[in-house]
């Protein structure tokens, strides 16, 4: 872990049961890992990244809270960078297997450094022999705003061979243009929130558009049996939600049995509504 630590201004521990935290501003950060499942097979194929932060060890800080202590465009660069490592560094030591790393990257980071997306990154992963081909990359919905953006950090991200997520506009009257203006640049994944799927009529086609381009489609906060139903009947590809598995510090490589009960988010969830998809 010397060498990894090396490319961070920030300690990084090693506890007792080897998983690794982080300190920031006085507050300590670690990794929770919630499992993302192929449609088809209900098997893990991999796990989305959230930080969770303590400070002094009693009161927890919500990410939107540890990020907002970022004020500086480089303590923003430092923390983002801090967390993904903090990610990789538990995942990959004790993820078996192949799984895949889903990890969101922070809004004001895309605006903020103007190129070389996902360099740093692909150092520390380089140190650890993981390809980038493992980790998945997601751009926050707040990217949709600038197309232009959007299209520079996805050509950024795939050029070092990382996978890529971008979060769909369910609402946009015009699904298919939408989907179609990134081309030749396309996303390998294209994520849809399960409420809002159900909420537009048309979902089958709003899944066929995306896998015309060639990209799999993800449905995330998936809440109860029957959103998971209405899911894979839409055709898409990746599950991801609470009825399917809580974010967690352990590995699950399995997913529990799917009841009728929701999952309403706890206080202190590990996203808030302001700042969904991008909390680490």
């Amino acid at each position: 872990m010397a060498d990894v630590q090396a490319t961070t201004d920030y300690l990084l521990q090693r506890l007792e049961d080897d998983w690794i935290i982080g300190q920031f501003a006085d507050n300590r950060l670690s990794s929770v890992f919630q499992p993302v499942a192929a449609a088809s097979s209900k098997q893990v194929i991999g796990h989305a990244a959230y930080v969770r932060c303590e400070s002094d060890g009693e009161h927890v800080v919500s990410p939107w809270g540890i990020f907002a202590l970022a004020t500086e465009d480089s303590s923003l660069v430092k923390l983002d960078r801090l967390c993904r490592t903090l990610h990789a560094l538990n995942y990959f030591n004790a993820a078996s297997g192949a799984g895949n790393l889903f990890v969101s990257v922070q809004p004001r980071l895309l605006e903020s450094v103007k190129d070389d997306h996902g360099q740093a990154f692909a150092k520390i992963l380089d140190l650890m022999q993981i390809p980038t081909s493992r980790v998945v990359i997601e751009i926050p919905a707040e990217v949709n705003r600038n197309w232009k953006l959007l299209r520079h950090v996805i050509g950024n991200y795939r050029s070092r061979g990382y996978r890529i997520a971008i979060n769909h506009s369910v609402t946009t009257e015009d699904r298919m243009a939408e989907l179609a203006s990134l081309y030749p640049l396309y996303p390998h994944i294209v994520r849809l929130e399960a409420s809002a799927l159900q909420r537009c009529g048309g979902a089958e086609s709003l899944v066929e558009a995306a896998h015309h381009f060639g990209a799999s489609v993800l449905v995330h906060d998936i809440e109860t049996a029957q959103q998971k139903t209405a899911v894979v009947e839409s055709g898409a590809d990746l599950l991801q939600g609470r009825a399917l598995g809580l974010p967690r510090r352990a590995i699950e490589t399995a997913l529990p049995e799917i009841t009728e009960e929701r999952y309403p988010a706890p206080i202190g969830a590990y996203r808030q509504p302001s700042f969904k998809g991008a909390p680490d």
